[in-house]
């Protein structure tokens, strides 16, 4: 697990397969839903055709936008993780920007007042606690209650060639979490927003007016590579790999290496005395202002060819390093705090944890959820399987 010198650590701005196109790639499929209408966007830099932002483009073909939605890390994506996002005007091209990630999540009745239609497009990473999925339901739940329709531009989910994970526990419900289903859920966001639907899990089990543009030439047999960073610390597809599993690492003691070129692609804390890597978290404006154990040297692995080389393939979360984390730290009361369990979706993990039981035995409490997941899942899937 040595450090990988020289490695590009910025994902490449290129296009994605060639063969994948996405929603908001079909303007023949949702021009015809949006002309003549007053439209409100939910979007962020991975908002894109080509290199030309969406927004861009509706404005060129003549669409009547009335604002933008921004969530977690803004409009245009440079927001650190957790940083409140300000409402205000886009400079580029005048518009309202109404945060989704500041005083609200929710759309208001006044934010919504003169829009016809709501069009959400932005990148995800099929990992429960990102909070995209999240912005989506609240998004749905507001138009629901305004009679507005939503149309999702669905892209493909990197992530979702398996499922895996604990259900959450809705009395753990949260922002990184709202719904029972698994850490790695298998769904892109147009599946999702119709499971959402399909089970009521809307506040008030509302159902929203929706409308999806599928993607074309994905299934969840592909590895597909992202041609945006879908947020700051998510800077290449190694990281996006890694997410998953290491995501839990937030609720401990234990730092991912927010604060380095390397985020989620590394995993250490001071005093660490099994590892070969080091690496000393600063603060970075736009990724990490005062990121765990700022200033510090930690000292842990360098995960970055593991996450291309290996995760991608193992189509689990790879739960050795939580584990042997946890058995080797010195000091097992402050080992976690108060995020985890949000994170995991319940205490049990935890408690799975803190008394010892192996991958194996972790891995046998979740098998039954999941295969009652799955046949869920299967009702609401627009691609090709896995399975």
């Amino acid at each position: 697990m040595g450090q990988q010198n020289g490695q590009k650590l910025i994902l490449r701005e290129m296009p994605a397969e060639a063969n994948v196109v996405t929603g908001a790639e079909r303007t023949a499929q949702w021009m015809p839903l949006l002309k003549g209408k007053r439209v409100a966007v939910v979007a962020n830099q991975t908002s894109v055709i080509g290199r030309t932002h969406l927004v861009d483009t509706m404005i060129r073909l003549g669409l009547e936008l009335h604002c933008v939605f921004a969530p977690e890390h803004g409009f245009r994506g440079q927001a650190g993780a957790g940083e409140q996002i300000e409402s205000g005007v886009d400079t580029t091209t005048g518009l309202p920007v109404i945060s989704l990630y500041g005083k609200k999540r929710k759309p208001d009745a006044a934010d919504l007042h003169s829009v016809d239609v709501v069009v959400f497009d932005i990148q995800d990473v099929g990992a429960r606690f990102y909070t995209y999925g999240s912005t989506l339901q609240y998004v749905m739940e507001a138009c629901g209650v305004a009679g507005i329709p939503v149309v999702v531009f669905d892209r493909p989910n990197p992530n979702g060639f398996y499922v895996d994970g604990p259900l959450l526990d809705t009395a753990f419900a949260s922002f990184v979490g709202m719904n029972p289903i698994p850490v790695v859920h298998g769904l892109t966001l147009g599946e999702y927003a119709g499971m959402m639907n399909g089970e009521r899990w809307l506040a008030d089990s509302l159902v929203c007016d929706l409308e999806v543009i599928r993607c074309e030439g994905y299934s969840h047999f592909s590895h597909y590579t992202l041609p945006v960073p879908p947020s700051p610390n998510l800077p290449n597809m190694s990281s996006v790999y890694l997410y998953p599993s290491l995501c839990f690492f937030e609720g401990t003691a234990v730092s991912v290496a927010r604060g380095t070129p390397y985020p989620f692609q590394a995993v250490g804390y001071p005093g660490f005395e099994s590892g070969d890597f080091e690496f000393t978290p600063t603060g970075i404006p736009g990724k990490a202002m005062h990121p765990k154990y700022e200033g510090e040297v930690c000292r842990g692995f360098d995960l970055r060819a593991f996450g291309t080389e290996f995760v991608k393939n193992h189509r689990k979360l790879y739960l050795f390093w939580l584990l042997n984390f946890y058995a080797s730290s010195p000091d097992k009361e402050n080992f976690f705090n108060g995020f985890f369990d949000k994170l995991a979706g319940g205490d049990t993990l935890r408690q799975q944890i803190m008394e010892g039981w192996h991958e194996e035995e972790i891995r046998a409490s979740w098998s039954g959820s999941l295969d009652a997941y799955k046949r869920i899942r299967k009702k609401y899937l627009l691609y090709t399987d896995f399975e």
